[in-house]
């Protein structure tokens, strides 16, 4: 198990950019392979589908915005999501999330407002990354060492970019974090919420980054959350390092309506529960579990894994059990026991 949440971890640190390649994906086989949800608490899940209009096997949704109009239409649904990523079988995931009335409710900071920027040289040099990395995820080249609390990858061409970072970041610190709360402008700060995560004392930089997952932006959301689960790893591994990352808000985002923050934060919440906190177990238990169920019964095995980690942590499993009934294709004999209690309460 240690070896498949470490490629876990590095799988979702590249979530968003993940997400952006299947686009492309599903702009070459448009055609639905799995569909599943998320946020339903109450509707049937009948009704959601009548009003989706498409079942696996039908191409894509042309529309997005009308899907999300039809949703919205079924009663008790307040707002509507439709997410498609990639692959099953070659095909689109298309995820449907829905927000009841009544249901919890991730809020969003106000959008700021200062015309602040990044200096050019770290403007240029990320979007030279962005190049680079495109070409390595191209080529099969996407591991990753998060060891040092931020991402090498072991693709040279990336990693010499992000080396670079680790100076930028400790030039310009205080320019990253102005920009970061108070910059009017969407790239620039998700630019920030990546590079201040390579600061050299990474303590000073996760209350900046914990206030920019409630950015209203999804991109600089992701980065944050990319950038604290490389620290949370390793303030596993040197825990006299003292570096603590505090899982309240991730817990607070498996409410949110946005499909990566979820499934990020989900995977984030997979290295904070490494040492088996007891705690942060019951606080997952107690603030994430409807969540949590859903997300591991999902059809697409690969984003179904890390909630079904995190439950069997929660069950206090051994990791080897957990691994096992994976495995198996025995999730339910987990999902089942916990299910039980939390409809009766």
């Amino acid at each position: 198990m240690p070896g498949r949440v470490k490629r876990l971890e590095a799988l979702c640190s590249l979530c968003s950019l993940v997400v952006c390649l299947a686009v492309v994906g599903v702009a070459q086989a448009p055609r639905i392979g799995v569909i599943d949800f998320y946020g339903r608490r109450t509707v049937p899940e009948e009704k959601l589908r009548a009003a989706l209009g498409a079942k696996e096997g039908d191409p894509l949704p042309k529309s997005k915005g009308d899907v999300e109009e039809s949703l919205e239409q079924v009663p008790n649904v307040v707002h509507a999501r439709l997410e498609a990523t990639c692959c099953e079988d070659g095909k689109a995931v298309l995820y449907v999330g829905i927000e009841e009335k009544g249901a919890p409710h991730f809020n969003f900071l106000t959008p700021p407002v200062k015309p602040t920027l990044l200096p050019h040289e770290i403007h240029d040099e990320y979007t030279a990354f962005l190049s680079a990395l495109g070409l390595a995820v191209r080529a099969g080249e996407t591991a990753e060492d998060l060891s040092r609390g931020h991402s090498l990858m072991a693709n040279e061409g990336v990693r010499a970019h992000q080396r670079k970072f680790m100076e930028l970041a400790a030039a310009h610190l205080p320019k990253l974090r102005e920009v970061l709360r108070e910059s009017l402008d969407e790239e620039h700060r998700a630019i920030a919420a990546y590079i201040i995560g390579y600061a050299p004392k990474k303590q000073d930089v996760v209350n900046d980054l914990l206030h920019a997952l409630r950015d209203p932006d999804d991109t600089v959301r992701n980065n944050a959350m990319r950038a604290l689960g490389a620290i949370a790893v390793l303030a596993a591994r040197e825990p006299e390092s003292g570096i603590t990352v505090s899982p309240t808000w991730f817990l607070e985002m498996m409410d949110s309506l946005i499909w990566s923050d979820r499934v990020t934060a989900t995977g984030t919440l997979v290295t904070l529960t490494e040492r088996r906190d007891p705690a942060v177990l019951e606080r997952v238990r107690e603030r994430a579990l409807h969540s949590l169920l859903e997300m591991a019964r999902w059809k697409h095995l690969p984003h179904a894994l890390p909630a079904f980690i995190l439950l069997g942590r929660v069950a206090g499993l051994p990791e080897t059990e957990i691994q096992a009934m994976w495995s198996k294709g025995d999730r339910e004999l987990l999902l089942s026991k916990l299910d039980a209690p939390a409809k009766k309460k």
